[in-house]
């Protein structure tokens, strides 16, 4: 299965810990193709559509429904967690995916 940086796979986040995301959901693969590639990991981000407007957290339109794309939850998975592609960001809302992770990591 080929994996894209900015694809949407179904993704099976169970069993999890505390505070984190849990159950098979749409989440934003995040990490570099070139990983994509060759490592059996993958950097996601959990998609919901309960949430509340944070600076981590970009909104987004996917499959009909407004949700946001939660940032604050990144993770790796391994690849066999990948149930399904479902589909890709548009640009807009990969810039805005950008800019925010920027402003989390990136210390000028």
């Amino acid at each position: 299965m080929q994996i894209r940086q900015y694809d949407v796979f179904l993704v099976s986040l169970d069993p999890v810990v505390g505070r984190e995301i849990q159950k098979t959901r749409p989440c934003t693969v995040i990490s570099p193709n070139e990983m994509n590639d060759t490592i059996s990991t993958v950097i996601i981000a959990p998609m919901t559509t309960r949430s509340r407007s944070y600076p981590s957290r970009v909104n987004v339109y996917f499959e009909g429904k407004r949700g946001w794309i939660v940032l604050d939850q990144i993770r790796a998975v391994d690849r066999t967690r990948l149930v399904k592609k479902l589909g890709g960001l548009k640009n807009k809302e990969i810039r805005a995916v950008k800019t925010v992770l920027q402003e989390m990591l990136v210390d000028w």
